[in-house]
């Protein structure tokens, strides 16, 4: 594992594209900000602002360190990579929450992850409405704005405030998000549904929420919160308490990788786990 000092680097470069990025989605949102395609259904969808900033975020880091992969959110695993097994990959939203930013709903962030071999070492989140820059390494702790994040304390799950996301797929295969939805509703203090997974997390690891649970993420949600949320002490598994493996495609072609996270996605303070994960098992 790399040392911290040696993330360093990487770290400043990525807080500086996330910041210039989130700059960006502001200006754009002035302008009319068009829907310009739909993915898999009505609710999943793609805007200027989405394709604009993902083309800056890649021209930047390919210009500081061109033999690195990248895997973003709307080109998938079909980047121009010289290896999807390259050591260094990074991986980009460059908008979390493109349906709250098609509406003009201040709940969206820009987020980048870097990954060594099939590990996340470092992530950055940055919420361009509120100024804020969530960031971490590994072994190196994670910051809002430069102040150490730390977990919440919350030790009963009545007693939690719990985060969530629905797929885009839910109108066709809801399963039992709902029976979920309702279970957590029924067995927790209070729940919110905000559109944004990267917030969420990086919210669990400020100690704003106790706990998310979430079906069917994909890497690009979930790559960067993840090093934040674990350097604040936080855990994330899959449903089942298994170790979280980040799904990494294994060929260029964008057809064969979705990126999405299998068997579902459980973070929390660690306190909690074990009760989210029996509500989860009902």
């Amino acid at each position: 594992m790399m040392q911290n000092n040696s993330l360093r680097p990487y770290l400043k470069f990525a807080q500086t594209i996330a910041r210039q990025a989130g700059k960006n989605l502001h200006r754009i949102i002035q302008k009319k900000n068009r829907i310009v395609a739909f993915k898999e259904s009505s609710t999943d969808l793609v805007t200027e602002a989405d394709r604009l900033t993902e083309k800056f975020l890649i021209k930047k880091i390919r210009s500081r360190y061109p033999d690195h992969t990248i895997i973003s959110e709307e080109s998938a695993g079909s980047l121009n990579q010289k290896s999807s097994h390259a050591e260094f990959k990074w991986v980009l939203d460059p908008l979390d929450g493109t349906t709250n930013y098609a509406h003009q709903y201040p709940c969206y962030a820009v987020s980048i992850a870097l990954l060594k071999g099939n590990e996340p070492i470092m992530g950055v989140v940055y919420n361009p409405n509120l100024d804020e820059l969530f960031y971490g390494t590994k072994n190196g702790g994670s910051f809002l704005n430069g102040r150490r994040l730390r977990i919440s304390r919350v030790k009963k799950l009545v007693r939690s405030f719990l985060a969530t996301g629905f797929s885009y797929d839910l109108k066709t295969n809801p399963g039992r998000t709902f029976v979920y939805f309702k279970k957590f509703c029924l067995s927790a203090q209070a729940l919110r549904r905000a559109g944004s997974a990267a917030l969420d997390l990086c919210y669990l690891a400020a100690g704003r929420f106790d706990g998310f649970w979430e079906r069917d993420l994909h890497i690009w949600d979930v790559a960067a919160a993840q090093v934040i949320l674990e350097e604040a002490g936080g855990k994330l598994t899959h449903w089942n308490g298994k170790k979280y493996i980040l799904d990494l495609p294994k060929t260029n072609n964008r057809k064969k990788y979705e990126g999405k996270q299998t068997n579902g996605s459980l973070a929390s303070n660690g306190y909690i786990h074990k009760q989210m994960m029996r509500v989860l098992k009902k």
